[in-house]
């Protein structure tokens, strides 16, 4: 049995990770949120500490790591805004912890490094959290890819569009200093997902950028996707109209190459061929077409009402095409 500590229990993500501590058999010793709205440990950790304020948290750590093995926190989740999340990444490795943190681990890909270091001087690992990987319907679309017969690089398009109320703009979410934007709040499970796919990134362009919506190239071993991604007003039902900017293949900022170069040390898939065109379409709920990049956009939320960090329903199908014909990935909800 392990003992765990989580960070940002009174958060949106925080249930999936206490049930999984739950349910594996381990333990909760501890957790801390800025907000005291954390009832749900009684539901599965009644006995665990609970702070308010990091400092008395970060202490609870320090006695822990310099107490009885048995009583050492062994990993540490974090479940903070994302603009935290290297900070107590930090200080889950300084207290000799192995951290497993929310996607995206930095918002600048440069501080990656830092932990990079810091990983190897306690000897303690980050591991972070990318699910579309262990998704079997992708896992088995994955291995299709890679018997495929035929050389050249897919034609992938790639859209996904989720729908945001109000409250998205006044939250640090709707921030770009704190969420990273579109790309990094939204938008890396599908840019860990090509690059899984199809191999490194070759050439990066960012033709749209803007706060609710981005777009652009991905030139990458194996694949050229052109992908969108945007989020709808919830209540006006409409996509804003954004800036286009050209932007040069080397773009550095957040949404840039620096971003997607080191997206969480994604694998380099060595994807041998199929047919040459390829689509991924998201869709969850009934599809629209706003964009006019892809043939079909998938809404955020499926029936069951989940959000995108479960991703109930993703179940692509792959049929491959003959000629011309292009290869369609799909993903429908049930």
């Amino acid at each position: 049995m392990k003992n765990f500590a989580l960070i940002g229990v009174a958060g949106f993500v925080a249930p999936r990770h206490l049930k999984a501590i739950h349910d594996t058999g381990h333990r909760l010793a501890a957790a801390v949120d800025p907000h005291d709205a954390a009832g749900i440990l009684d539901r599965f950790f009644p006995e665990a500490r609970f702070f308010t304020e990091i400092e008395r948290f970060d202490r609870f750590l320090e006695k822990r790591r310099r107490g009885p093995a048995e009583d050492r926190i062994d990993y540490v989740g974090i479940c903070s805004p994302n603009y935290l999340h290297d900070a107590h990444v930090r200080m889950a490795l300084r207290a000799h912890s192995h951290a497993i943190c929310e996607k995206p681990l930095v918002i600048n890909p440069w501080n990656l490094d830092a932990l990079e270091v810091i990983e190897a001087e306690t000897g303690c690992r980050v591991h972070t959290v990318l699910q579309l990987r262990l998704l079997p319907s992708l896992i088995e679309l994955r291995e299709k890819i890679l018997r495929s017969a035929r050389q050249g690089p897919l034609d992938v398009c790639l859209t996904y569009v989720t729908r945001r109320g109000p409250w998205y703009d006044v939250s640090w979410k709707g921030s770009e200093e704190k969420s990273g934007g579109v790309a990094m709040n939204i938008g890396i499970h599908f840019f860990d997902l090509v690059l899984w796919l199809f191999g490194r990134v070759r050439e990066n362009r960012v033709h749209l950028l803007g706060p609710r919506r981005m777009a652009g190239l991905l030139e990458l071993e194996r694949a050229r996707v052109r992908w969108f991604s945007p989020w709808r007003d919830r209540s006006s039902g409409g996509i804003p109209g954004e800036r286009a900017l050209g932007l040069p293949v080397d773009h550095a900022g957040r949404a840039g190459a620096g971003v997607l170069r080191r997206v969480h040390r994604s694998a380099h898939a060595a994807v041998r061929g199929g047919a040459r065109r390829t689509r991924i379409r998201h869709r969850r709920g009934a599809a629209v077409d706003r964009a006019g990049l892809c043939d079909s956009v998938g809404e955020g939320r499926g029936a069951s009402g989940e959000g995108h960090h479960g991703w109930p329903g993703f179940r692509p199908e792959v049929s491959t095409g003959q000629g011309r014909q292009p290869v369609k990935v799909v993903s429908r909800s049930r």
